[in-house]
């Protein structure tokens, strides 16, 4: 799916929305769970929330990739709502997996379409060998624009 460009320099805040942009020039990776480009609106302001692990509220971890990344994106969802933002407002997500593989993309893109549905963020995914602390196997972290 391509949109045009706004042409419209000035924004209020009922029509301050993230215009997708996947043009049919380039391979369009909506079904993996993001878009190639997302233009913020002139007139929002923008946050970034730090890298959200896989941790639960106490600080649990489980070992398992599938349930770190769900917990990851609950966590995200967390952030946001502590904004006052909504996953459509999500402008880019960056991704850390430790010891990444193609075995854990269908698990990634699962959970980046169960929370963003169509409106999916530009997104990169880095594979690292470590992060932060031994148990984290995975981070999501997040360009937000606020309205």
């Amino acid at each position: 799916m391509t949109m045009a460009v706004p042409t419209i320099t000035t924004a209020n805040e009922s029509d301050l929305k993230l215009t997708i942009v996947n043009p049919p020039s380039l391979y369009d990776p909506s079904p993996n769970g993001y878009s190639t480009a997302v233009i913020v609106p002139a007139g929002a302001r923008v946050a970034y929330i730090s890298g959200q692990g896989g941790q639960d509220a106490t600080g649990g971890l489980s070992p398992d990739f599938a349930v770190q990344v769900k917990q990851a994106y609950a966590n995200l969802r967390s952030a946001l709502d502590a904004l006052g933002a909504k996953p459509d407002q999500v402008a880019k997500l960056t991704v850390f997996v430790v010891d990444h593989d193609m075995s854990k993309l269908g698990v990634l893109t699962e959970s980046v379409k169960e929370m963003f549905g169509d409106t999916l963020p530009a997104q990169t995914l880095i594979p690292v060998p470590k992060l932060a602390v031994d148990p984290m196997l995975f981070e999501v972290e997040a360009v937000v624009m606020l309205k």
